[in-house]
């Protein structure tokens, strides 16, 4: 078996030499060439296709992040990639994870304003998702303008650890409002908090109006003496902090009989960004942003249809394929075909067509110079052979000897050539010319 495998690879070695003028060594280098080329495209090709999991960190179950989650599955199933969905206690955990190599996630829900602790410059933004605004109930019987007024208060500032509560710490900051002071600063969350601003306990709590459950939205917005903060200072705010936005609850948006609330309040708030990890392959980039598009572009209370996703770039840099799928949408190919059938043509198109194009004239040109080279070698013993035959003129018979050994040496290093078969008809007139030479330094001896 190994000799007959033996003798297949010398006929293939020696139909490449007789193809390509070129000799033994020459020839099994070029396939050697070809093969590692080969080798080096075929892995190529796998490595640059698109995994077929991956995985998202999302909200707490239940959550607006975790059923956001779940229908990004859905469009990714729809395409052969299975999304896994792995729960966590929001933005900021989110972030966290991100932000650490050693956790195995690829992308995320997060919301703006919260880096402020955190390595980000390995992370990419795929884009804006929506705004979330921040909503502020206090019972008071005067409404309150400033969020200085809040100072000495009993706050509920969501969980620690949210991006509610950094977001909320941030404002009341910017405020002089600070943890350890008169202010009481409370880490309940939405429901505890409703149910504590309603008997009395606090005087104000915090809460994300995408993130918070509409129920207890609408009915702290009718309950008597609670009052949602109208944010006067709106403008100011988005120009110093520029993860936030100013948005607009319209007047009636919530209840167009009981008119809902009875007059238009501004608020502010971040974006929710889908941020992933640089590297993020740009198939994959552009099947989420297809999705997104699905999931977030819808018209609500807060957006416009169509408004979102959309490239905002705020605390993370702005992915370049995201960028390029803001632009001009997916590739032909992606339009057109099956997601995986679209991927393996793309991956022919980017490893094996540039291949190709470099490995043919390189191929051709390495028996080009092969036989260039060979021929240097021939010219160089007709240069020795036209100098001794010019010496054999002029040379006095004592020199006679000399000559002979001279042109002894050429034949011998002359039959030691190895050259390939196309140029055996070269060699042989060599031979016949050294032949030539030779007879006449013959007749010239005395």
């Amino acid at each position: 078996m190994k000799a007959h495998r033996k003798v297949k690879f010398t006929r293939i070695q020696a139909q490449f030499s007789d193809l390509f003028g070129l000799n033994r060594t020459m020839a099994w280098c070029i396939i050697a060439l070809i093969v590692v080329v080969f080798i080096l495209a075929m892995y190529w090709f796998f490595h640059l296709a698109p995994p077929k999991t991956i995985t998202m960190t999302s909200g707490p179950e239940g959550s607006i992040y975790q059923r956001q989650a779940a229908k990004y599955q859905a469009i990714l199933a729809r395409n052969g990639v299975k999304l896994k969905i792995v729960p966590s206690q929001g933005s900021l955990e989110n972030l966290k994870r991100l932000a650490d190599p050693s956790v195995r996630v690829d992308i995320g829900f997060v919301q703006g304003g919260i880096a402020t602790d955190t390595k980000i410059d390995a992370l990419v933004s795929l884009g804006s998702l929506y705004s979330s605004p921040i909503l502020i109930f206090y019972r008071s019987k005067v409404p309150v303008e400033l969020l200085s007024q809040f100072a000495g208060k009993r706050l509920s500032i969501g969980p620690d650890g949210s991006g509610l509560h950094v977001l909320a710490r941030t404002l009341l900051a910017a405020n002089g409002i600070e943890p350890g002071g008169t202010t009481v600063l409370l880490d309940t969350d939405a429901d505890d908090a409703e149910k504590d601003l309603l008997s009395g306990k606090i005087d104000a709590v915090f809460m994300m109006g995408e993130t918070a459950s509409p129920d207890i939205i609408r009915a702290l917005l009718r309950a008597p003496g609670v009052r949602l903060f109208n944010f006067t200072q709106a403008d100011a705010y988005v120009r110093r902090k520029v993860f936030f936005n100013k948005l607009n609850l319209p007047r009636g948006a919530m209840d167009f009989g009981k008119d809902i609330p009875p007059h238009d309040v501004s608020l502010i708030g971040p974006t929710i960004e889908l941020v992933a990890r640089d590297g993020l392959h740009p198939a994959l980039s552009d099947l989420l942003l297809e999705a997104a598009h699905e999931v977030h572009g819808n018209a609500g209370l807060y957006r416009r249809q169509g408004e979102f996703p959309a490239p905002l770039e705020h605390e993370y840099r702005l992915s370049p394929d995201a960028l390029r799928f803001y632009k001009s949408g997916k590739s032909y190919l992606y339009r057109s075909l099956p997601f995986w059938v679209a991927s393996t043509i793309n991956r022919i198109l980017v490893v094996f067509v540039p291949v190709i194009v470099v490995m043919i004239p390189l191929v051709k040109s390495i028996p080009a110079i092969y036989r260039w080279k060979i021929r240097l070698v021939i010219y160089r013993w007709y240069r020795m052979l036209l100098a001794l035959e010019r010496d054999i003129l002029r040379a006095e018979p004592e020199q006679q000897q000399d000559l002979l050994q001279r042109l002894d040496e050429i034949e011998q290093a002359v039959n030691k050539m190895k050259v390939p078969a196309s140029f055996a008809d070269q060699f042989y007139v060599l031979r016949g010319h050294i032949g030539f030479v030779r007879s006449r330094l013959k007749t010239e001896q005395p």
